[in-house]
Order: C-alpha cells, then structure tokens, then sequence
C-alpha cells in the first residue's frame, strides 16, 4: 500500500542552504523523495536584506533577512532578525494545514510553535540534536566561555524553555542518541515519548574500494578529521601520536579541520612543537568534503578520539561513521555511541581515554594490516545496514506516520 504523504513544516536553527547531513540528505533528499511536502522556516546563512521564498527540499523555504556582521551589535540584530522571523510560522501554520510542525533546537521558536499547534490543532515535535543549554552553562563552569555571564544566562533560561515548557507539551521529541534518551528522561520526560534517530551518512557520498591503497614510501598514516576547537582537547591525540610514533618510526599524523578561532589552532601547533612532532603532524585547516575523503581513504588507521565530558557523551559522531563507511579501521575511546557502535560493528578499537591505551590501540592495528582490512570491512557492511540515510528515513516515516495515527 503507498504510504500516506504528510505535509509538514520545520523550523530549525540550520540556515539557508542546509549543510548538516541531517537536515539536507535526511530531509532534503530522502523525505522530501518519498514525496513528503515539507516547509522550512530558516534564516539565510549569507547576508540577506530582505527575506525572500524559494523552492528546496521538498517545498518552500521562507528564508529569513540576516546581520552577518561580527559586532556585539550585529550579533544582537541577528537574534532580533530570527525571533520576527519565526512568528511567520503563526501565519503558516493558520493557512498551511500541516500535519505536524517540527522544531530542531530553537527554544524560543519552539515556544511559538507549540502556542500555534494548540492554536491551529495540530502536532508538535521537537528535534534536539545536541544538550545546548548543558553546553553553554559547562562551558562557563570550565572557563572556557568567551562571553561568561552571556552564556550562563542563555542557558539557564533555554534550560527552563527546553525542559519545563517545550518537551512536557511536545507531542513527541527526537534525540539524536540513547544516552540522551537517558539523559532528557531524567530530566522529567517519558521515555515513551522520545525516539532516537542517530547520525548517518549517505553513502553514495562515500566512495569505497575494498582493497586499500598502497602507501608511498611505508608511511603509515594516522588521520583524525574534525573540529580543532580547545574545548575537543586535541592535544590528547598529539601526545598520543607522539608515543605511537616513538615506537613507530614510519607514522605520520593527519589533523584535518579547523577552527572559527585561530588561536585554537596556534595552540595544537605549540603542542606538537613542545612534542617534538611538528614535522610528523599535519595540521590542513579547513579543506572540502572531497579533499577530507582522500586524507582518509589513504589513512591506514583512523581515529575518533572524543573527551569525555557529560556535554559529549550524549552526541551521535558523524565522523565514526564516515570512517566506517570508507571501509576503515577506527580507534576510539570509551563514549556511549561509539562503544555500541564498534561493539555491534567490530569494526574497530574502542579503549579508555587514555593516552597509553589510545596509542597500544593504534600500534595494534598498525601492525596487523589484514585484521585492519577485516575490521573496515565490517564497519561498511554495518553502515550500509543499520546507518545509511535511505534506512533511517524509512524508520522515520513509520515512526511519524505512527505518531499521526492518533490525531
């Protein structure tokens, strides 16, 4: 039997053009595939003055005027910009005959739309794909807060909107993993109300050769990919490689991302030279997608080294399964989603966080290339089955039709 097509409408903190895989491949793509009308209500990621309606992902995009200026000033219009700007979704909704609304971690605009669904009789569902208010009053608490008072008084209040108005009166909510299923429920929210729906990848995206590349010269190649921010300690994985290399001589280390602030990266750069390393590390800065992909498909391990902070532990990391989707041996340390992830896979280590253990794991894998090849091969095969989006989207739009059953 077809399945129903729902029309709904999302408003989330994503700007316009989408680039997180879950908003453009799980909605833009595979939903909006499945010939789903969806909505969006975003604000423009480039400087916009005026807001204009497009066509994208399935239906229209009301798209949001935008400061993009770096000014305390502008900072503050820009906030002023989306707050008006979600109040369209009072006239949306009126006229719309949606479904459901769906909102991703806007506690404000969740507000409102929980206001519009009583108003107008339909759903309302929440997407949280990361603890922000947690993250904003931890950052205060580890120093680490550029603005201090700014961020503890921003998430005390998204705190009191997020877990005493918003998700209490959501029709449903979606975390990203189950450690933040636990998490929000002890925060006073049934479990029965709560789905999660994990981070994937879309695998056409990610080119796969089983037989592995020959590496030049013997260089065997240790590739972490990622944001470089202090607050992600990466200077972990420095000393880590500098005990791996100590007893490997023919090891290079691939640090591949970057960071807003470029003192983040000046101080990973201190770390290595105080090492001894800077000539073995290779620190690429910001690169493309593609660019990224060729620095792991020429890896011979890679690594996903997460500090284990309760801010974290409750993430679904996007970049384990893109390893994993590449057919690549990966070592990890201890964190909720990764150890269910490489238990259920074996397609990898995953260790204490520790600097000792970290590097015994990737000298093992180093020294035993063909248990490598088996374990990245087991990590594709598990992608393709439990974390490529075309799979996800299916267990969604069950989940969502469900849902709308009682309506």
């Amino acid at each position: 039997m077809q399945p129903q097509m729902l029309k709904y409408l999302i408003v989330s903190s994503d700007r316009y053009p989408p680039f997180r895989v879950d908003v453009s491949v799980l909605f833009g793509e595979e939903m909006a595939g499945r010939g789903h009308v969806i909505d969006w209500l975003l604000q423009s990621e480039a400087m916009c003055k005026k807001p204009y309606v497009t066509e994208w992902g399935g239906g229209r995009v009301f798209v949001g005027q935008v400061n993009t200026g770096a000014s305390r000033f502008n900072k503050l219009t820009k906030y002023f910009q989306s707050f008006f700007h979600d109040l369209k979704l009072f006239k949306l909704v009126r006229d719309g005959d949606y479904d459901f609304i769906q909102v991703k971690d806007k506690f404000v605009a969740a507000v409102l739309a929980l206001i519009a669904a009583k108003k107008y009789h339909t759903k309302f569902f929440f997407w949280l794909s990361f603890p922000i208010p947690e993250a904003s009053i931890y950052a205060v608490r580890e120093g680490i807060a550029r603005y201090r008072w700014v961020s503890y008084i921003r998430g005390i209040v998204q705190k009191f909107l997020l877990y005493r108005i918003v998700l209490p009166f959501a029709d449903h909510v979606f975390v990203q993993s189950e450690q933040m299923k636990i998490d929000v429920a002890l925060m006073g929210v049934s479990k029965e109300k709560m789905t999660v729906v994990p981070m994937g990848i879309s695998l056409g995206m990610f080119p796969y050769q089983e037989k592995q590349p020959e590496i030049e010269q013997g260089i065997k190649r240790v590739v972490y990919i990622g944001t470089m921010v202090k607050s992600r300690r990466m200077d972990f994985l420095l000393r880590v490689f500098k005990k791996v290399h100590s007893r490997n001589g023919d090891t290079r280390l691939y640090m591949v991302g970057g960071s807003d602030f470029p003192e983040d990266l000046e101080y990973l750069a201190e770390v290595a030279q105080e090492c001894g390393i800077s000539q073995l590390v290779e620190f690429t800065g910001l690169v493309s997608r593609e660019e990224a992909l060729d620095y792991v498909n020429n890896s011979s391990v890679c690594v996903s080294p997460f500090y284990p902070t309760p801010i974290l532990n409750s993430t679904s990391p996007t970049k384990l399964i893109e390893y994993m989707a590449m057919g690549k041996a990966v070592v990890a340390n201890h964190h909720p989603e990764q150890l269910l992830v490489i238990s259920e896979s074996g397609s990898g280590l995953c260790v204490a966080y520790d600097e000792d253990e970290f590097a015994e794991a990737i000298l093992s894998l180093l020294q035993q290339p063909q248990l490598s090849a088996e374990m990245g091969r087991r990590g594709r095969k598990y992608v393709e089955e439990n974390r490529s989006y075309p799979k996800i989207a299916d267990d969604l739009e069950k989940k969502y039709l469900r849902i709308l059953e009682s309506r």
